[in-house]
């Protein structure tokens, strides 16, 4: 019960903000030794933050008819991850990126790269900029973050930072980019839910749903508010550190 309350605030935490938060439930998880760190509760922390996210965006969403362009970006932007992803896990290939030498390298590396897009003074927000293009490029790059450690908010949020969006927007893209990801995580997640006989499985999953929602939408509310005022840079010298630190023992 300790431990799916901790990766709930892991997951809660770390899914929003450019830290990536597979790397994080994989590196507490060992650390702490914790066999439930499956697929399953993966799964279900990921609906958390996904019903988060469609809370805090409800208007936006509920307004469909007049937003429809914009989501059919964001449904075309999220269609390489989604392919890519599949392919990866009927193949069991993703088990392959997840150790500590490809996160610390990630971490540092999209640490750095995501330094550098912040960098510039950009202008570019969603309204008047956010064509097709935009939603390809970053729709691609995307396909990074299926690597443990990459971050999909970090290679959102650094995409949009070089193709010239503002900061906060950068931020708004990476959100509503997660609700197609989510959504399919989500709907395999919730099959498998709904087909289990074992009751200890269920409440474990609707815990992890319920906790992660709650740390989810709290980091999203506040890291809005944070981007409105401050650059990237705290995000950027965590990753430096962590990943640092990752690589010293994965190669000890």
């Amino acid at each position: 019960m300790i431990i799916i309350f901790i990766l709930s605030i892991i997951q809660g935490i770390t899914e929003f903000l450019p830290i990536s938060s597979s790397s994080h439930l994989i590196l507490v998880s060992n650390y702490l030794q914790n066999d439930s760190q499956d697929l399953s509760i993966d799964v279900s922390l990921h609906i958390g933050s996904f019903l988060a996210v469609i809370f805090y965006f409800k208007k936006d969403i509920f307004s469909f008819v007049q937003n429809k362009t914009l989501f059919l970006k964001i449904f075309i932007s999220c269609i390489p991850i989604m392919i890519t992803g599949y392919i990866l896990v009927k193949y069991n290939l993703i088990e392959q990126l997840r150790n500590l030498k490809v996160i610390g390298w990630t971490t540092l590396l999209f640490g750095i790269l995501l330094y550098f897009s912040d960098k510039s003074k950009n202008f570019k927000n969603i309204k008047n900029n956010f064509d097709y293009k935009s939603a390809l490029y970053i729709g691609l790059f995307q396909i990074l973050s299926l690597i443990p450690g990459v971050s999909r908010s970090g290679i959102s949020i650094t995409t949009a930072r070089f193709l010239k969006f503002e900061r906060f927007n950068s931020a708004k893209i990476s959100f509503l980019l997660s609700i197609p990801t989510l959504a399919a995580v989500s709907f395999f997640g919730i099959t498998n839910l709904l087909i289990s006989d074992n009751l200890q499985f269920t409440l474990f999953n609707i815990l992890s749903i319920s906790l992660s929602f709650i740390f989810s939408l709290i980091t999203i509310i506040f890291f809005l508010k944070f981007i409105k005022k401050f650059s990237l840079n705290i995000f950027v010298t965590y990753r430096v550190i962590l990943g640092a630190i990752i690589l010293y023992f994965a190669y000890l």
